[in-house]
């Protein structure tokens, strides 16, 4: 006899989306159907809702007149303030990192690329969130929490501006580069880490562009890759 599934709570539904946003399984302009996100997950559209105000205020999903919620549309002005924000905030962690990371600090980055490299070339999307992840695991080791929201959030949102405007990329680099800034923090070579980082946030940005080539996927289709049961 097989064990009955556990229900979705809101946290979880929160969750799921905010994944299927960042792995770019739902891209921007996605309409989030609050009938169509609850029938999917089992919820009443009162947990949905809390699920979509949770994510607005993160700034991923938008409400647009006529249309409801959907996946956020960042400009490209808005994009490029977000990535010359994203720099100057990422040096500061390169900074903070090389004074004050310990053993197990630099152990857990080492696990986090591991994962990385394991899912490279097999999955994109999650590749995709995980290479993000990475540099919010960076800002969280600094052990200030401001900051660490604060990248938290240009990170998500960066994940939109790509999913809206870049071409087609290999995660190869990603991975190296993150090992290479590893080893320079292990090594408290503030230049060398410094320079690795400008160079490769200036890559991700350097993908953006202005093809606006984006495929359309069914709203039900992705729910239903992460509609699993709640408990996995």
């Amino acid at each position: 006899m097989s064990e009955a599934k556990q229900p979705f709570t809101g946290v979880i539904v929160y969750e799921r989306l905010r994944r299927a946003i960042l792995e770019q399984a739902l891209l921007p302009g996605t309409r989030l159907r609050e009938d169509a996100i609850g029938e999917q997950f089992g919820v009443s559209r009162t947990i949905v809702r809390q699920a979509l105000v949770r994510l607005e205020s993160e700034h991923l999903v938008e409400t647009q007149r006529n249309r409801g919620a959907c996946v956020a549309e960042p400009t490209l002005i808005e994009a490029e303030q977000i990535f010359e924000i994203r720099h100057c905030l990422e040096a500061e962690v390169i900074r903070r990192l090389i004074d004050r990371i310990s053993v197990i600090g630099l152990e857990s980055l080492d696990a986090h690329v591991d994962q990385e490299a394991r899912v490279q070339g097999k999955n994109g999307p999650v590749s995709i969130r995980l290479a993000g992840e990475f540099h919010i695991l960076l800002a969280e080791l600094t052990g200030n929490r401001i900051l660490a929201g604060y990248v938290s959030e240009l990170v998500t949102r960066c994940s939109l501006i790509l999913a809206m405007y870049s071409r087609s990329h290999s995660s190869d680099c990603a991975v190296e580069e993150h090992r290479d800034i590893i080893q320079a923090v292990r090594d408290k070579d503030i230049k060398v880490a410094l320079s690795i980082m400008d160079h490769h946030l200036g890559a991700v940005q350097g993908r953006a562009n202005l093809s606006g080539d984006q495929k359309e996927d069914n709203l039900q289709s992705v729910l239903a890759r992460y509609s699993e049961d709640p408990s996995a």
